[in-house]
């Protein structure tokens, strides 16, 4: 505890009128001392008491509580200081400087850990977030929002220089200290970088999509570096596959180009093969997300006779702006013969050949609503149907009564691929569409609005779809497939197939179009219809076994989808090689998940033991990893313009310290310098009157009574 005294003023009449009043009685005393008149003295000492007394001045004791001052230690742990032999460097570094700064007198030591991913342990922690590379002065302006600017005396920063938030105006830093580097890392390090200039977000399926990468050396060449001829080896794998081999050369970019197979997420992985005296692998990968979209869906409608539900599938199909549909309704059979002239028939005649041989493979889905065989189509096309789907094709059957007869598409080449035979019997009573158990778990089915699983209540009631009534349905045995709906007493209604590379759909029932127009509140027609088609399209969406895994912010979210009750666990395999277990736990019908937090970029390799899924984290290019080696110019501005210090860890981690004036100097040859302040708080303040009322009144009485006196005389 200090005691600190001053003389403070708090005068009983405004300052102007005691300088006006002061500068009148010195005129006067002035005069009288120039003639040399009786009590000159003695007035001028009356005067002098009476404005001393009016002036009113004070004696002010403060108590004063010295505080410490702030040594402030930032530890870089971001990924960059986590090459070897960095963080032993740092660790040592660290201990040392501590050790030191615990000598000095009236110092207080506070240590901040900074990484790139969040907060770590200590006597204070702060993180960069999602902000991207090494941000030690965001660091040092949160770790010091608590203390008073003024006590700081030096900031110590243990780093290997990468820092990338130095303050581009030396004015924005205000604290009045020196900034020290410690440096870690080794002289003249080299690294290789692999950089992505160029990635596109979205890809059109079946066409191809280009991205530019680059190569460098560093140093570059010219500066230490590799030769400016030389060339790099990369190795490209899309989706977990056999990776493509290419040599690149170093500084240059390079395009490279590959074709979106499929829609959804395909994860391209780019590593190119470790340089000379290469620093670090870290930089030497990247992963890049390219999605894939249709452009327009190409849908063949193939309608074998006019019927009321013929209109709800063309709007169905011609909402979807995505959608482009060839629709051909057969109004005449080639046996009929009515005298009607041909040019009356129809605006174009059937382009069978050109649909059904030339380019059915440019259809992404065939159609056939209650079609039967009249003739038009001949058992050559019908059999391109059938090859088209087994190589990779789609085809959805809606069946009509004709389906029954011997004029069914099943009993053509065609019938081979479809999953549903007909027994000939055609059930004409009320009935409600029915979701199955297994089409309960179902993408294509499941969750449909309004549905309702087979079985019954509490009260033994059967438990109905909140869907209207159909009133006809053709009866069929499924003979492959899924089975998804039920129609009358429990019949096939929706079967599902897979043949070959393709897939085939059945719909039983030619009445769906009830719901359209709202029958007894009507049904999900448009959506039903909507996820067929994309399932027979191979939607990754509607897929019933698949494994998925995205990285949602902070998170990598595992999904698997199966028809089965049972769910495994699933391996995590980290960018850094690791393994994790992760359990699922049921989320829905047919669908179980996940999750795991994630702290590194790079590629999370997920799998159940049949499939693999990919996920991405990070941006592409991260500022953490665009120069990985160990420097000086980044602090050099800071460190210069606050009068600091940097020592290099390559060769000792002994850490020597002083305390200095303010106007001294801050950092020596071998030592690093922190600033006594001298900063206090004042606990206690106690105020005396110099010149009390009395004795001003003794005094100036005395004064003008002795001056009465003398010139009395």
């Amino acid at each position: 505890m200090l005691d600190h005294l001053t003389v403070a003023w708090d005068p009983l009449i405004p300052w102007s009128a005691l300088l006006a009043l002061a500068v009148l009685s010195a005129v006067i005393c002035g005069v009288t001392l120039w003639q040399r008149a009786r009590g000159g003295l003695l007035r001028a000492l009356f005067a002098a008491t009476l404005l001393l007394a009016l002036a009113n001045p004070s004696a002010v004791s403060e108590e004063r509580e010295p505080l410490r001052d702030v040594a402030l230690v930032v530890l870089d742990e971001s990924p960059s200081s986590e090459i070897p032999p960095r963080p032993d460097q740092q660790e040592a570094a660290l201990a040392s400087l501590t050790e030191a700064l615990e000598t000095l007198p009236d110092t207080e030591i506070r240590v901040v850990r900074v990484e790139s991913g969040g907060l770590t342990g200590g006597a204070a922690a702060v993180g960069t977030g999602n902000r991207g590379g090494t941000h030690l002065f965001a660091a040092i302006d949160e770790a010091l929002s608590e203390v008073a600017q003024s006590r700081v005396g030096a900031v110590f920063l243990i780093s290997d220089g990468q820092v990338h938030d130095v303050p581009e105006d030396l004015a924005q830093f205000t604290v009045d200290a020196p900034v020290h580097l410690l440096r870690s890392g080794l002289d003249g390090e080299r690294d290789r970088r692999l950089t992505l200039t160029n990635v596109p977000g979205y890809g059109i399926v079946g066409r191809e999509v280009s991205l530019t990468l680059r190569v460098d050396d560093l140093p570059e060449a010219g500066a230490g570096g590799s030769p400016s001829n030389a060339q790099a080896v990369l190795r490209i794998a899309r989706d977990g596959g056999e990776p493509e081999v290419l040599r690149v050369p170093l500084g240059q970019d390079v395009d490279y180009s590959f074709e979106v197979e499929r829609r959804g997420a395909t994860v391209v992985e780019i590593e190119a093969e470790a340089g000379p005296d290469e620093l670090t692998l870290r930089n030497n990968s990247a992963a890049v997300v390219v999605n894939g979209v249709r452009d327009r869906l190409r849908v063949l409608l193939v309608s074998g006779e006019p019927h009321a539900g013929e209109r709800a599938w063309r709007n169905i199909l011609k909402s979807d702006p995505s959608v482009d549909l060839v629709h051909f309704t057969i109004l005449r059979p080639p046996e009929k013969q009515d005298g009607t002239p041909i040019h009356e028939l129809s605006l174009i005649a059937f382009p069978t050949r050109e649909l059904f041989e030339v380019k059915l493979d440019e259809f992404d889905l065939v159609i056939f609503d209650r079609y039967r065989r009249r003739g038009v189509l001949p058992n050559l096309y019908l059999e391109n149907i059938a090859r088209y789907v087994e190589e990779g094709g789609a085809l959805f059957e809606a069946v009509g009564p004709a389906f029954a007869t011997p004029l069914s598409l099943y009993r053509t080449p065609l019938g081979r691929v479809l999953p549903a035979t007909p027994t000939g019997e055609v059930v004409e009573h009320p009935f409600h569409a029915a979701v199955t158990d297994l089409g309960q778990r179902h993408p294509v089915t499941a969750a449909l609005p309004g549905a309702a699983p087979l079985g019954a209540d509490a009260n033994g009631r059967q438990t109905l779809p909140a869907w209207g009534r159909w009133f006809r349905q053709i009866d069929t045995e499924a003979r492959d497939g899924e089975i998804l709906m039920t129609g009358a007493d429990e019949r096939p209604l929706l079967v599902l197939d897979r043949i070959g590379e393709g897939r085939v759909a059945q719909l039983t029932s030619d009445h769906i179009w009830l719901w359209s127009r709202g029958f007894e509140g009507g049904g999900p027609q448009a959506e039903l219809t909507r996820r067929v088609a994309h399932w027979l399209m191979k939607e990754p969406d509607l897929e019933e076994e698949d494994l998925r895994a995205a990285v949602h912010g902070s998170r990598l979210e595992v999904e698997q989808r199966s028809l089965e009750q049972e769910w495994s666990p699933v391996e995590v395999t980290l960018p850094n090689g690791e393994t994790v277990t992760l359990e699922l736990q049921r989320s829905g019908p047919g669908r179980a998940s996940a999750s795991l937090p994630i702290d590194q970029p790079g590629v999370y390799r997920v799998s159940d033991g049949e499939r693999i899924a990919l996920a991405a984290a990070g941006p592409v290019n991260p500022i953490e990893m665009a120069d990985l080696r160990a420097t000086d110019e980044r602090l050099a501005p800071v460190i210069d313009a606050t009068g600091g210090r940097t020592q290099t860890l390559v060769d000792e981690t002994d850490v020597a310290v002083r305390k200095v004036r303010p106007d001294r100097d801050r950092a020596g040859n071998d030592w690093f310098g922190v600033v006594g302040q001298n900063e206090f708080v004042v606990t206690g303040v106690e105020t005396r009157p110099l010149l009390p009322e009395l004795a001003a009144l003794a005094l100036a009485l005395a004064a003008l009574l002795f001056a009465w006196r003398r010139e009395g005389r």
